[in-house]
């Protein structure tokens, strides 16, 4: 028997049932958490604090990532590249749940905001879409050069002693890089100014608000 080709209604719908799952969902990993055999440390209120609010701003990160994707996969031009986006996205799902478990067990909550980063990022996808692959992959590999940096930065910024979600950030940082080498093996451009800035910016706003909210 024939696989069905998906029509752009199922796309749609396919996409409408992923947006709920990333934002209102409990998305299940692939993969065991890379803090898996790693003790958790003693930390006071604003240590706790402090690293959950990292963590947050990661799986906003994850949330937009996811929606960016989505997004891209959705209007790709070849199968192939749509293939590609939609195997990255499924590892992205694995850091958005290793997230959203660190920040139970730091007793926080995720983004309050997280639908309307899911949407923003969604449509910056599909238009990057719309102007080819080469541009569709570009933001890609700049998406995660600008991701690799700020957990590096997180991983500077988190209290010494939690060791569970330096070890996540660490795996995802990993995870990052080879998504945007194998965006830039696959005909990914450098993108034009003002856009790497624009991005730069953008996610700056975002930080800055997940960080609380």
């Amino acid at each position: 028997m024939n696989a069905r080709t998906l029509s752009p209604l199922d796309r749609l719908l396919i996409g409408l049932d992923r947006a709920l799952q990333t934002v209102a969902g409990s998305p299940e990993a692939a993969r065991p958490s890379p803090a898996a055999d790693i003790d958790e440390a003693d930390m006071d209120d604003a240590e706790r604090r402090h690293a959950a609010g990292l963590m947050r701003i990661n799986h906003t990160g994850e949330v937009c990532a996811q929606a960016l994707y989505d997004g891209q996969a959705a209007l790709a031009r070849r199968e192939a590249n749509r293939e590609h986006l939609q195997h990255a996205a499924a590892e992205e799902t694995d850091h958005l749940a290793w997230c959203a478990d660190r920040l139970k067990e730091l007793d926080s909550r995720p983004s309050l905001l997280n639908p309307l980063w899911y949407a923003g990022s969604y449509a910056i996808g599909a238009l990057a879409a719309l102007a080819g692959d080469p541009v569709s992959l570009g933001f890609v590999v700049e998406t995660e050069r600008q991701v690799e940096a700020h957990l590096e930065e997180h991983l500077d910024k988190l209290p010494p002693q939690d060791e569970r979600s330096r070890a996540v950030l660490a795996q995802m940082q990993a995870d990052e890089i080879r998504h945007a080498r194998n965006a830039k093996e696959r005909g990914g451009i450098d993108l034009p100014f003002p856009i790497p800035s624009l991005m730069h910016l953008s996610s700056l706003v975002m930080k800055t608000v997940a960080y609380r909210l």
